[in-house]
């Protein structure tokens, strides 16, 4: 009979990064960005409910049973933790649970460029982690966070849905706020966050006008602020975050935008070319003169070209990284090529 810790722990030992409870089928794991199943007995619709009970406290069941979905984090025994959604589907429960790996990575082991370090320096700003889910941005943020704490007297405050890393006070002193456990939503905890003394304040997801609006002013004010997007490269970060306003607000918000933006990192993760793991790769824009001007000027089509002229400053974009990736033998030129912004300029260059 599968028990749900058993289960975690069995994704734990084989390396996965999400393990799946659907009816219909053997439990599913994640691994190297594939779906393996774990040979067993298929889940039927009551085993599926029992093991999604197991996951849910009373809170959570409740919230399950009036919404039909419920997210939380939860600890393992081994040190690690998970992120879990349990949610109804066609009228039957199903729940995915996201592994937290117990240790922070180093930037090295992330393969973070260097000139994302400076970044971390700044006493104020806004730094956007960009990239399609299952990117490892957590995992970049957590590592960031991390450094601050580690080399800097700052106190730091997260705002999360749900806590992933826990952070113990270093040299900093952190904060960790859940939304729904802590604080009632994103926006509310923005509006508190100001009067709580921070220097650096980590926002696990942008995704509201007034959440947006709440980050560039905190970044504006003296604040160093972390926040994370759904986009891939740098452009269309800044127009997304642009295109969250109404038009006749827009002007304004290029005007903020080109003086509070530090740096936008976008990344996504990679089969590597012998088969086993995976690696990052980065698009790195860093704010100038020339890249304000673009913002300002709503020629924010041209901000590739410019990251790509700046590479000695410590810029780089995607497709220059998937050239050096494949240069070094770690990725293939098909999977380089399947992840490219231009296709066809990097078939050209490999």
């Amino acid at each position: 009979m599968y028990q749900v810790h058993d289960l975690m722990s069995l994704a734990i030992e084989k390396g996965g990064s999400d393990l799946h409870l659907n009816p219909g089928r053997a439990p599913v794991v994640r691994i190297d960005g594939g779906l393996k199943e774990i040979e067993g007995e298929v889940l039927d619709d009551d085993v599926c409910a029992r093991l999604c009970r197991e996951l849910c406290d009373e809170g959570h069941w409740s919230e399950l049973e009036q919404r039909g979905s419920t997210d939380f984090g939860m600890a393992h025994a081994s040190g690690n933790r998970f992120r879990v959604s349990v949610m109804r589907q066609r009228g039957r429960l199903s729940a995915v649970l996201r592994l937290i790996p117990a240790e922070l990575l180093s930037f090295d082991q992330i393969g973070i460029p260097e000139a994302c370090i400076e970044m971390l320096k700044r006493p104020r700003g806004l730094i956007l982690v960009t990239g399609p889910t299952g990117s490892g941005k957590t995992t970049t943020l957590a590592s960031m966070i991390d450094w601050i704490n580690a080399n800097q007297e700052r106190h730091i405050v997260t705002i999360e849905d749900p806590v992933e890393y826990y952070h113990g006070h270093r040299r900093g002193l952190v904060t960790q706020r859940e939304i729904g456990a802590d604080v009632p939503d994103f926006p509310e905890a923005m509006r508190r966050v100001l009067r709580q003394d921070p220097d650096v304040i980590l926002l696990g997801e942008m995704r509201d006008l007034e959440t947006i609006s709440a980050a560039i002013t905190a970044a504006e004010t003296g604040h160093l602020v972390f926040g994370t997007l759904h986009t891939t490269g740098s452009a269309r970060t800044v127009d997304r975050i642009i295109d969250a306003f109404p038009a006749n607000q827009q002007e304004q918000i290029r005007a903020q935008l080109s003086v509070s933006i530090v740096g936008v990192i976008s990344q996504m993760l990679l089969a590597r070319a012998s088969g086993h793991g995976r690696v990052a790769a980065f698009e790195v824009m860093l704010m100038n003169s020339a890249i304000a001007n673009l913002i300002r000027k709503n020629e924010t089509n041209k901000i590739q070209s410019t990251i790509q002229t700046s590479r000695r400053f410590g810029m780089i974009t995607l497709d220059d990284f998937l050239y050096d990736l494949v240069q070094r033998g770690e990725i293939t030129r098909e999977v380089a090529l399947s992840a490219a912004q231009d296709r066809r300029d990097l078939e050209a260059r490999l």
